[in-house]
């Protein structure tokens, strides 16, 4: 066996290993087989908000369990083709790409495995807020937005616009979304903070160089599994007539509405839909979802950087730089990760911070607890 297969194949055995460990391998194959018994019981559908919820984790399981048992395949066939091959190079070469894939499934594996939050395998909210600057910072708002956007159609989520303002030229004030997807906050929870972008801009007839910053809060959808109390008392309701492009139940009636948590200062707000009251309905949702996101911070022993940014959207508080002008490099100043390939992140290639800076996460969280 040459040395790259051998290491290949020892590689994905260990992850194998680790995800089986972190998996609980005997507690979830038993409880996976619960939930299959309980998902043929001709009542499981009777509550279908506490049926949703038996499916995604039996989901959840059967993936991980797959997962471990399909690594563990790849390693083991790779062995006995490679008894087969007698030295043939072309199906040596095709055995050694076939484990390099099987190694990167195995890595992006062990990085969602990671994802153990209370809240990381929810939906999320996302916030994004325009900086100082005018137009430029209103444009560079509206790209963020399609960045994640793209994201979430690369992996197979849905994206729900809750609420939009608009800029007076072009791009969006702010824009709230709501993303829905396996570990939608787990993945996203990172990107809060102030990201700054410099280029030539596309409004100066001068082709100056100009740096704009917007800022991205994520927040998690709170499901009944996490209590968050709210005084109705500390709220204070406001209706408005939704506003929107193509003018669409526009000054017609006060469908919008938003909410300010007095206590904390917290405004949350919702147009997307006709009916006032789902709209207040899901401006609920949204403020025990900021709210919740407060409280975990509250725990935290040293705030995150990332954070510092939401009160000062400028220079000194990005965690990224999107520098397309002089030269092409998007980094990640809290995990040092760059690229160059601006217009792959810019179009939802963004998994490469994403990935590092869960890494970190749950590298810092171990220092701490050791």
């Amino acid at each position: 066996m040459s040395a790259e297969i051998k290491s290949l194949t020892d590689q994905i055995r260990q992850s194998a290993d680790l995800l089986r460990r972190r998996l609980d391998w005997d507690t979830a194959t038993k409880r996976l087989d619960e939930l299959t018994a309980l998902s043929e019981r001709p009542d499981f559908w009777d509550d279908p908000q506490e049926a949703q919820a038996m499916m995604r984790e039996r989901q959840r399981l059967a993936d991980g369990i797959e997962t471990v048992e399909a690594l563990q395949r790849e390693a083991d066939d790779a062995e006995e083709l490679l008894e087969l091959a007698e030295g043939d190079e072309g199906m040596i070469a095709d055995i050694e790409a076939n484990l390099k894939k099987a190694a990167e499934r195995a890595e992006k594996a062990e990085l969602a495995a990671l994802l153990s939050g209370e809240a990381d395998g929810n939906d999320c909210f996302i916030q994004i807020n325009a900086g100082e600057g005018g137009t430029e910072s209103q444009d560079w708002a509206n790209i963020l937005r399609r960045m994640y956007v793209r994201w979430a159609e690369a992996h197979n989520m849905k994206v729900e616009e809750l609420d939009e303002r608009e800029g007076e030229e072009a791009g969006i004030k702010s824009a709230t979304l709501q993303f829905k997807g396996e570990n939608a906050y787990g993945w996203l929870k990172s990107e809060t903070g102030v990201h700054r972008l410099v280029r030539i801009s596309p409004f100066d007839s001068s082709a100056r160089r100009h740096t704009s910053f917007a800022s991205v809060a994520v927040t998690p959808v709170i499901d009944d599994n996490i209590e968050i109390e709210i005084n109705p008392s500390d709220v204070r309701t406001d209706t408005y007539r939704a506003s929107g492009a193509g003018g669409q139940h526009v000054n017609r009636t006060d469908s919008a509405v938003r909410l300010t948590h007095e206590p904390t200062g917290i405004v949350v707000q919702c147009q997307n839909d006709r009916s006032q009251h789902r709209n207040r309905d899901q401006a609920w949702q949204m403020l025990r979802s900021k709210l919740y996101e407060l409280e975990l911070q509250k725990r935290r022993e040293v705030a995150d950087a990332s954070y510092a940014g939401k009160t000062d959207i400028g220079f000194g508080h990005q965690i990224r730089s999107y520098v397309l002008q002089p030269y092409q490099m998007v980094k990640d100043l809290r995990t040092e990760v760059e690229t160059s390939d601006t217009s792959g992140v810019l179009d939802g290639d963004i998994d490469l911070f994403l990935s590092a800076a869960l890494a970190a996460s749950v590298a810092k969280n171990e220092d701490e607890e050791s």
